[in-house]
């Protein structure tokens, strides 16, 4: 099970150092090679961290693994870890990713519910978390299913419920949580009939590898305003995070 996180791990470059570590309260961010990377924050702090030592001036794969403690608050430095060095810009154009010029491109170009509205008519699709307007992009044109480990809202579906939902959804959206969480494997290998499985959301890791487990669309972000997006996420400004970058689909 932890495969997916130990190639990711693996595959950050030995020299690359953890520059700046802040956890927030909405995001974390790590700081390394003049970028930073973002994560959002799980509130679950109950087992005892995997490191009490200072890791800032540590190797970023050192920080990294912390993607895999049971302490969510410390998980969500982990991803945000790995995510300063695959969402970096040099490091996820390199990869494939399209990235535009500009401080600011329109969303709906890379929004996955926008984008998928033809493909999942009168199809089932199974959403691992909420996200804005799907009740008003999806729910209208398919059979749609959310399944939640968070406050639940009207017909939503327990997180044990994915063993039965997701092996019979056509089109499977995963929210970038499950990284942190560590529910991402089991999710990958319950969608593999799915016809199209897409991870969604501002913490999901633009890897290539995460292809060969079944993901077909990463829907992710990249942080270009970096002065800003610290602001934010320390405090010092108010506004959304989404304003810092661009949102990304980087397709199989």
């Amino acid at each position: 099970m932890w495969e997916i996180y130990d190639r990711l791990i693996a595959g950050i470059p030995e020299d690359w150092q953890a520059e700046e570590i802040v956890r927030g309260s909405s995001y974390a961010y790590v700081r390394s090679a003049g970028g930073i990377g973002i994560a959002e924050i799980k509130s679950y702090e109950y087992r005892m961290p995997m490191f009490t030592k200072n890791m800032e001036g540590a190797p970023l794969r050192e920080v990294a693994a912390c993607v895999k403690s049971w302490n969510f608050y410390e998980a969500s430095v982990g991803l945000a870890a790995i995510n300063a060095y695959y969402n970096s810009i040099e490091v996820a154009k390199k990869a494939g990713v399209k990235i535009g010029d500009s401080m600011h491109v329109e969303d709906r170009i890379y929004d996955p519910f926008i984008m998928s509205q033809n493909e999942v008519r009168d199809q089932k699709v199974t959403i691992i978390g909420h996200f804005p307007h799907i009740m008003t992009l999806l729910a209208p044109i398919c059979e749609m299913k959310i399944i939640t480990g968070e406050i639940p809202q009207d017909d939503d579906y327990p997180v044990t419920s994915a063993d039965y939902l997701l092996p019979e959804s056509d089109f499977v959206f995963i929210g970038s949580t499950s990284f942190v969480e560590k529910t991402l494997p089991r999710y990958l290998a319950l969608s593999k009939k799915a016809k199209k499985v897409t991870l969604v959301g501002p913490s999901t890791t633009l890897a290539p590898l995460l292809f060969e487990y079944g993901a077909a669309d990463l829907s992710g972000f990249v942080v270009k305003d970096i002065a800003r997006a610290i602001r934010l996420i320390k405090g010092a400004e108010n506004g959304k995070m989404f304003s810092t970058g661009q949102k990304v689909a980087f397709k199989r």
